[in-house]
């Protein structure tokens, strides 16, 4: 039997599984744990549980290890990090400047072993940062990654406040984008105005997703908008559905909408 344990290296991020070994392990403890890239700095997200040894190989791949509990001498190498991830992305922004290449740089981040900088970015188009490489390579003398990345992601790794005061989903707790569309909204009944139904990426909110399933479920049981109905007072069309309250609006002859419950209609037709 093998306790395997999720370990999370930024907030909001992807969960991956280790092997936690012998140790004995919290949510929110912190480990270096072995990745392809050498030896990373990352946080329990999920507390170690044990799998033997069919379920580990089905997974594909061999689980890396978690090499140990973080001291304190890891958690100066990780301020000392922050410093110069602060340091690269101010030099590289004033190469950026100096070149007038059109691209944004949003962030830096540095290898736990502060042997390689990667710098992220956003861009219209193609960048030939190549100059730009050469002076990053010249200044800190370690390797370099310039990423250009979507502004969804920009959005996640930056943060921010949404328009309903909370911090943005993406850079709170989802792991992964999913595909938002705007018959969500259509759905739900919101406004499809771009302006209300966009998040700070300019994209369609992340949150559209989270009640549209549900929507759909109890949307099924309505009459269709112009579907034909009658109650004991009066007929009419169907113009508006008020999901949450179980109600909907029928339009009569004389122009006046009056609102009644799915229990009180009869279904007459199109």
């Amino acid at each position: 039997m093998k306790k395997i344990v999720g370990i999370r290296f930024k907030p909001a991020g992807k969960i991956y599984d280790f092997d936690s070994g012998a140790f004995v392990l919290n949510r929110g403890d912190r480990v270096i744990v072995e990745t392809e890239q050498g030896l990373t700095f990352g946080t329990v997200a999920v507390p170690p549980v044990q799998c033997d040894e069919s379920t580990v190989a089905r997974s594909g791949k061999p689980l890396k290890m978690v090499f140990r509990l973080a001291n304190g001498k890891d958690f100066q190498q990780r301020e000392k990090n922050l410093n110069t991830e602060e340091q690269a992305r101010s030099f590289c922004q004033k190469c950026i400047n100096e070149l007038e290449l059109k691209m944004n740089l949003f962030s830096v981040e540095s290898s736990f072993d502060a042997d390689k900088l990667t710098f992220f970015f956003t861009s219209e188009g193609r960048v030939d940062f190549r100059q730009l490489v050469k002076s990053l390579v010249k200044k800190f003398g370690v390797r370099i990654e310039m990423r250009q990345v979507g502004i969804r992601n920009q959005a996640k790794m930056c943060g921010g406040i949404g328009r309903c005061g909370r911090e943005i989903c993406c850079s709170a707790f989802i792991e992964k984008f999913g595909p938002v569309s705007i018959r969500m909204a259509k759905e739900q009944g919101l406004s499809l105005n771009p302006t209300k139904i966009s998040g700070q990426c300019g994209r369609l909110m992340c949150c559209l997703t989270f009640e549209y399933e549900m929507y759909k479920k109890i949307k099924s049981q309505f009459p269709k908008i112009g579907e034909t109905v009658k109650t004991k007072n009066c007929e009419g069309k169907v113009v508006r559905h008020n999901t949450i309250s179980n109600r909907i609006s029928i339009r009569v002859d004389d122009g006046q909408d009056i609102e009644a419950g799915l229990d009180e209609i009869i279904r007459v037709g199109k």
